[in-house]
């Protein structure tokens, strides 16, 4: 009973893809926080249209928020192209201009953020970089994904 339990569970869940080029520090903290966010409410991946490491300086921050993203990998977008979306979030400009058309994507949407790991400076400076970013897409996402679902469901 509990596996149908959890089939069922997971067809109500929204299902989101975030894009950048790398899939090492924007997309993998955005992975993250809607993870925890969204708890039961969102099947979340991210992707890169290449593949690269997950930034250390990533994971130290959103680890700052009690999230552990040590365990994401990074990944191509290729092994996601042909899965159905109801989502697909690009959150570099790059990927937007280069992304391409995910045919079973029901939306697709961007939100430009800046590249934390072209920061430069001190270390703090660097890290104090990464916050901004990720306190940025944390809020992007409470309010076009998280207040939206809360709304679309008060309405139906």
């Amino acid at each position: 009973m509990s596996c149908m339990n959890n089939l069922l569970t997971r067809s109500n869940m929204k299902k989101i893809l975030f894009l950048c080029t790398h899939n090492s520090a924007r997309s993998q903290m955005a992975e993250g926080l809607l993870r925890e966010l969204g708890k039961d409410k969102y099947q979340v991946f991210s992707a890169g249209t290449e593949a690269a490491i997950v930034r250390p300086q990533a994971i130290a921050v959103m680890k700052e928020l009690g999230i552990d993203i040590s365990h994401q990998r990074s990944k191509t977008f290729h092994r996601f192209f042909h899965e159905n979306f109801d989502e697909v979030i690009t959150v570099c400009d790059q990927a937007n201009e280069s992304c391409p058309v995910f045919p079973n994507a029901q939306k697709r949407t961007h939100w430009s953020f800046p590249d934390p790991s072209k920061a430069e400076g001190t270390d703090e400076e660097i890290m104090s970089v990464y916050r901004k970013v990720r306190d940025s897409i944390k809020q992007k996402i409470k309010s076009e994904l998280l207040t939206k679902k809360l709304v679309e469901s008060k309405i139906l």
